[in-house]
This record gives structure tokens, sequence and C-alpha cells, in this order.
């Protein structure tokens, strides 16, 4: 007993994974989510995953992750960005009809939130703030190894905090907000729209770490956001713990240990003294361990 699924649904892969009640990964599949195929496929082979991965093993339930915007209190995916088609499934009450135990849904990087609270860089915290810094940004909120989802599952949905008014303006999200601002995607874009480079954020790390004075002043830029949106979320709810996680952040050179500095400018001095900003530790398992938890 003590056996649990976890998925991991994304827009570019689908991971599924048996846990033990240590947080353990037991059996491990992962797959291309294929999403233009349309959501019935992706949940037939989400659901022959599942009968791969608990073969002959009695599971207590089944949790998910998944992209948002979500309405987790009827399990419902509503129409995220990166699952184009998925328009209001009711995907808890299908994989529980389906395997006739309880499933739980939340968002993405609420559950990785709860893996790196509980079994990752958080263990010993009481309170642990989890922002993840890739194409776009999500956050969570765990206090005492349980999730804080707000009263309407919008907690830690720090992307579309306004971190300057006039700044631009991404996709449906605030103007100047923290996402525009400092994501994965908005380094590229700055990077091709100021200097002509065109290889995405990969190519802006590449190029800094050769010395490339233009591409050192983006990441210089996007760490004085990050800053300053951690700062907001440090003076509001005070965690004892910022982890880090996300492509961008696996830059510890020239993300990572310069923004524990600069954030620092942006905080009351006392909160200054005692910020602590670590990377994540569970990097691509995150998700899955985060979702059985959610059983």
């Amino acid at each position: 007993m003590g056996l649990r699924i976890g998925i991991d649904l994304g827009g570019t892969n689908v991971r599924v994974a048996l846990v033990n009640e240590k947080g353990s990964i037991v059996e491990f599949l992962q797959a291309s989510t294929e999403s233009e195929k349309g959501y019935q496929q992706v949940i037939e082979k989400m659901s022959l995953m599942i009968e791969k991965v608990s073969e002959g093993a009695e599971i207590d339930g089944i949790g998910i992750g998944a992209p948002g915007p979500l309405d987790i209190k009827k399990g419902v995916i509503l129409s995220p960005p990166n699952l184009p088609g998925w328009d209001n499934i009711p995907l808890v009450e299908i994989l529980s009809g389906k395997f006739g135990t309880p499933v739980f849904l939340n968002n993405d990087a609420n559950v990785a939130a709860l893996a790196e609270a509980n079994v990752g860089s958080g263990v010993g915290y009481e309170s642990v703030f989890y922002i993840t810094v890739s194409t776009g940004i999500g956050g969570g909120f765990v206090i005492n190894n349980k999730l804080f989802n707000g009263a309407h599952g919008y907690a830690g949905e720090v992307a579309n905090m306004i971190i300057d008014p006039n700044g631009y303006q991404h996709s449906v999200l605030n103007k100047g907000s923290f996402e525009g601002l400092a994501s994965g995607t908005s380094i590229g874009r700055r990077a091709e729209q100021d200097f002509g480079i065109t290889g995405g954020a990969k190519q802006v790390f590449t190029l800094a770490a050769e010395g490339n004075e233009q591409a050192r002043k983006i990441i210089d830029e996007t760490v004085t956001y990050l800053a300053m949106g951690i700062a907001n979320i440090a003076h509001t709810v005070n965690p004892e713990l910022f982890v880090m996680g996300g492509g961008v952040m696996e830059s510890i050179e020239f993300i990572l240990l310069p923004l524990q500095e600069k954030v620092k400018k942006f905080l009351f001095p006392e909160l200054a003294s005692s910020i602590k900003i670590v990377p994540a530790s569970l990097t691509g398992k995150a998700g899955v361990i985060g979702a059985a938890m959610l059983v």
C-alpha cells in the first residue's frame, strides 16, 4: 500500500510514474504528448502508461499536474495555451471512471512546489515558495508540507504580477508582467529585438559565457526583474525559503548567484539579511512526484 500514480501533463511531454509514500519513483515512463492529435488520443496514451507503470500494484489514487487554467475543485482542464483543444475537459472524471480510484488535479508549478518542499530542496522548512523560470514563469506556495491553493486555486500564480506597468505586453497577461519581463521567452525576445540575436535564451547564455557584453546586459536586466518579483513575494508571504527551478535557473553563475545578492536591494534590511534562495533539486521528476503527493 501507499503507492500512487503521478502524472506530469505538458504540452511537449507526458510523464507518468508509480510513486511510493516516501516520494520515491518506483516506475517511470515518458512519451511525447502529441496534443495536435486531440485530447482523446492523449488521454488514451496516458491511460496505457498508467496501466504499464502500475501493473501488478494496488494504487491509492492518481494525481495530475497540468498547465493552467484549471478548475481544481471540479477537476477540469479549461483552455491551456500549450494544450490546444483542451477546452473544459473533465479529466478527473474521465480517469476516475476509467480506473475506479480517486483522482486529483492541480497546476503543474504547484505540484512541483509540493515535491520540492517535501522531498527536494525545501526539506526541513515550514514555508517554501517555489518559482520555475523557463519558457514561462510559474509558482507554488507550500506551508507545513501542504500546498496552499487559495480561495479559487490561483495562489502562487506569480506570472501575472505587474513588475513594470509600462513594460512589455506578453500574451494575455498584464502589461509589464513578471513572465513578460523575466522568463526565458522574454530573454530571447529582448535579445532579438535589441541585438539581433535569434537563438533564444539558450544562445544568450552561451554568448554570455563567451564574454559577450550584449548578452550579459540582457541577463543582468532579467536578474533585476526576477529580484523585484521575489521581493514582492517575500514582502507579501515571507516564506522561509525560495526554491528556484526551470531551465533558466540552471545557469547558476549568471542567474542564481547574482539574484541572491540583487534581491536584497529591494527588501527591508531585516528581511534582506534572512532571505534564502536555493536551486531546485528534483529536475525532471518534480512534476510526477508532486502530482502523486496530491493523493
